[in-house]
């Protein structure tokens, strides 16, 4: 980049830094953006599609899952990253919506390029939306529906595994979900990681089951161990039962076999006495996250003890929240106060993997959910959806605010804010205006997905609204239909984080004037020849969506 001093250029940044200025940079960073909703937009609702993602390694991944498909591209664009974040942000915060999040941003950039193209500038279109976004949340909070008994949460679980390779046993597994889940709640509270979802492949998905207790997919680290320790006094051991390797590079000369002998007596001695302490302590049982020496695997079978190493550290973690146990850096530190306490312990072979169970815990707020599948792929799509699941009934028992789903409350909006626009006065009722048009996408790609026709589908969604804010689309029927009625139910908080976060988002890009990329960010555009006729660069002058195929 260079300004000119007379006929001296001078040169700020390097040669081939590449620079986009005002509208060039507005319409480029919107055009990543509708394209990359454009992607994940056929995967939006009961009747959406899914991808199939192959990586380099030629690893494939079958889903409809918004934020999987997004984690899972090579996203090279950097406004179409920001998206990304957006959705995985949604992921974070409720565990679900993140589909919906990014749609309504591609939509909101949509309409904002509108009226770019009409000559409003990019502040008042983002004041307008901020405008727009205050009044959605005091709409929300009016169709709001207060609740979270069981029943709700067993909707809200439906509804969010609806659509996601589930169908066939949506009902039970809603109810293992929030059986699991009232389990680990905790003075209105739900932390997630206490809940284990364990794959299982070569059986029938409603075969999954839930387990009172901790579930370790490991075997017995010893064929000599018991299979079954009642009574079980737990060690959970974050230090290895192994000789420790020498830090430096050191030698040892042995000068005669009696040596040899005595270095290894030595090892053998040292591993000794760490067995003994453990035994000392009154553990039967041992967890240790490192690794387990042989000879000590022999001492410790010896004593009867059940050991498992290299257990995961998200498992060390649910084994001392469940049975009481500490976890110990230091087997010199380790005595019957550090220990946990369980009913039993007992290894079970399910399919073709070994396990370990760990029931009737001292406190046992955390439980494992086995699940079960035809196949690995089948099996990890199902648990996207039970994840999705546990997000939004935790979000749900934690807010006790629902809103009814099927598209109901993006046209509820969608007409108050119509509404509300009218009191405006200035260009940002323009805005506020388009920010409504924008959350009917929602609906439109919901009937879009289900093959329905959606100028019929939206005046007749219009229409009831006038009557009922809880008209929606059933998409297995092609028909509005009372949502509320039909048990879809959603969280509060999945829509007003999806909308929230779209608006930041698309707040963030509009205000975006100067591109400036470093050589290979972006792919050489030449402003002069590359502008199609709107005056955009083409797609592929635009670093692509990683690699993907061009999406023109």
């Amino acid at each position: 980049m260079a300004q000119y001093n007379g006929n001296q250029p001078i040169f700020i940044l390097p040669e081939d830094t590449q620079r986009f200025l005002g509208r060039d940079a507005q319409r480029m960073n919107i055009m990543a953006g509708k394209i990359l909703a454009e992607t994940v937009r056929t995967t939006l609702g009961p009747k959406g599609m899914d991808k199939m993602l192959v990586d380099s390694m030629g690893d494939v991944v079958i889903t409809n899952d918004g934020v999987t498909i997004l984690r899972e591209m090579d996203i090279a664009h950097p406004a179409a990253k920001m998206l990304v974040e957006i959705a995985k942000n949604q992921e974070d915060v409720v565990g679900d919506g993140t589909t919906t999040a990014v749609i309504i941003a591609g939509e909101l950039l949509k309409k904002a390029e509108e009226l770019l193209d009409d000559g409003i500038h990019a502040t008042t279109i983002v004041r307008g939306y901020r405008q727009a976004l205050n009044k959605v949340y005091e709409i929300l909070e009016d169709i709001s529906i207060d609740s979270k008994d069981q029943d709700t949460l067993i909707d809200v679980a439906m509804t969010a595994m609806t659509g996601k390779g589930s169908e066939k046993a949506k009902k039970p597994l809603a109810e293992l979900i929030v059986e699991a889940v009232l389990k680990v709640e905790e003075d209105g509270e739900v932390d997630k990681k206490n809940i284990n979802i364990q794959r299982v492949s070569g059986a029938s998905v409603d075969e999954s089951e839930i387990v009172n207790g901790i579930l370790v997919d490991k075997g017995k680290a010893d064929s000599n161990m018991p299979k079954e320790v009642k009574n079980a006094k737990i060690a959970l051991l974050k230090y290895p039962l192994e000789v420790k390797d020498l830090e430096t590079d050191a030698k040892i000369n042995l000068t005669s076999p009696s040596q040899m002998q005595a270095f290894l007596d030595n090892e053998e001695q040292m591993i000794r006495e760490m067995v003994d302490k453990i035994i000392a302590s009154g553990a039967n049982v041992l967890f240790c996250q490192k690794g387990i020496d042989d000879m000590a695997l022999h001492y410790l079978s010896r004593a009867g003890i059940l050991a498992v190493k290299r257990t995961k550290k998200s498992d060390m973690n649910r084994l001392e929240k469940a049975t009481g146990a500490k976890i110990i850096t230091n087997v010199d530190d380790l005595s019957k106060d550090e220990l946990g306490e369980a009913g039993i312990v007992y290894e079970k072979k399910i399919f073709d993997q070994m396990m370990i169970f760990i029931e009737e815990s001292k406190d046992p707020k955390a439980v494992s959910i086995i699940l079960r599948g035809s196949t690995r792929h089948v099996t990890s799509e199902i648990e996207r959806a039970l994840e999705d699941a546990l997000g939004v009934v935790a979000a749900t028992l934690e807010d006790g605010k629902v809103v009814i789903g099927g598209g109901a409350p993006e046209i509820e909006i969608a007409r108050q804010l119509k509404e509300y626009s009218e009191t405006i006065s200035g260009r940002e009722q323009l805005s506020v205006n388009s920010f409504a048009e924008a959350l009917e996408i929602v609906p439109t790609t919901l009937a879009e997905n289900a093959g329905l026709d959606t100028i019929d589908i939206l005046a007749d969604l219009r229409a009831a609204h006038e009557q009922s804010a809880f008209m929606g689309l059933d998409v297995f029927e092609g028909e509005v239909t009372d949502m509320k009625v039909a048990g879809v139910v959603e969280p509060q908080r999945v829509k007003k984080q999806a909308i929230q976060s779209a608006a930041e988002a698309t707040e963030m890009i509009l205000r975006i004037d100067d591109l400036i990329a470093a050589r290979g960010a972006l792919e050489a555009v030449d402003k002069d020849d590359n502008l199609d006729d709107s005056g955009m660069p083409p797609m592929g002058a635009m670093g692509g969506m990683g690699g993907m195929p061009p999406m023109m």
